[in-house]
């Protein structure tokens, strides 16, 4: 597979990493299989999608758990990415940014990632009521004891003033030019996909003017722009597209335009590709620092996402995508 680099330490990974989130947290928990998961992870590794994306708070902890069984075997074919910074509680996630626990937080993840270091390190969420520099100061002091080699920072709202598109980031932004100042940042993980554009505004070209990875994440809509989900089917009630208001009936049945459009320029491209391939390739064209990072639990997601690295569009392809309506949620 392709190599991109992270950050100045020129880390390499393979362009489309493996979204590790689905195996224990958020998405269809009856499907939830440990020893599935435990397969797809070693089949994304054969292929190269080396970075593995997890955090302590998906299960929590379990997913984290989920790796080490795999990275007790195999951790030299992967890049470790975790985060800090979130607890869950009963109903409820609150952050946790104070310099103690985020020291505690990482110990507890080598533990259970069954590594002595992680590649990456991010924050998940700021704490609002301890400065960044100081959770960042923690963090930057786990590099300099060899338990972490480089710190991401995962994006603010994401999914917060969708109408007007404009200042969706301006609070990341800033974030990032304070951690700058106290240690470098290697990666920013933020969405990013054909039907969530809005990182192409400012938080990309930031990223790019200053040799910092993005970490595109869900890159393929929550699934939608797979193409294999059928509007009105629903969703368990823990799965988190429940409660999407792009997941309604209505809005999926509206958003249909943009997987029929992905399935045109993948029809060009030969009868084996598929939409999520098309919407994969278009992420990767948005820079060479950007690395896509599908989630799944399933080996034939996994091979499938991987294969997408290898798909050039051309810039008809792009051109054809960039007129593809914009997504519709409940609220339009």
């Amino acid at each position: 597979m392709e190599r991109r680099t992270i950050g100045a330490g020129a880390l390499a990974v393979g362009a489309v990493g493996l979204g590790c989130m689905p195996m224990s947290w958020a998405y269809t928990t009856s499907r939830q299989r440990g020893d599935e998961s435990v397969r797809c992870v070693h089949r994304a590794l054969d292929l190269g999608s080396g970075l593995l994306d997890t955090a302590d708070m998906y299960g929590p902890f379990t997913n984290e758990l989920l790796l080490g069984r795999v990275l007790k075997e195999r951790r030299a074919d992967a890049f470790v990415s975790t985060k800090v910074g979130l607890l869950v509680g009963e109903q409820h996630i609150v952050a946790n940014g104070r310099p103690g626990y985020v020291k505690r937080a990482c110990d507890a993840s080598l533990r259970r990632l069954q590594t002595d270091v992680i590649d990456l390190y991010q924050l998940h969420r700021p704490d609002p009521e301890v400065p960044i520099e100081e959770t960042w100061g923690a963090m930057a002091e786990l590099v300099r004891a060899g338990k972490v080699r480089s710190l991401g920072l995962c994006a603010l709202g994401a999914r917060g003033g969708r109408r007007s598109g404009t200042g969706l980031h301006d609070g990341t932004l800033r974030l990032l030019q304070r951690a700058q100042q106290v240690f470098p940042v290697a990666a920013v993980e933020a969405e990013l996909s054909v039907w969530s554009p809005e990182a192409l505004r400012t938080l990309l070209p930031w990223c790019e003017a200053r040799g910092v990875g993005f970490l595109a994440a869900m890159p393929l809509g929550n699934g939608f722009l797979t193409g294999t989900l059928t509007p009105g089917e629903g969703f368990e009630p823990d799965d988190i597209r429940a409660r999407h208001p792009r997941f309604t009936a209505e809005m999926m049945a509206a958003n249909q335009p943009i997987v029929a459009g992905l399935r045109r320029v993948a029809r060009r491209h030969g009868p084996e590709v598929t939409p999520a391939q098309v919407a994969l390739a278009w992420v990767l064209s948005r820079g060479r620092h950007v690395i896509a990072l599908p989630g799944t639990k399933r080996e034939r997601w996994a091979a499938e996402n991987a294969a997408a690295a290898g798909l050039r569009l051309s810039a008809a392809d792009l051109a054809e995508i960039g007129r593809l309506p914009g997504a519709r949620g409940s609220w339009d």
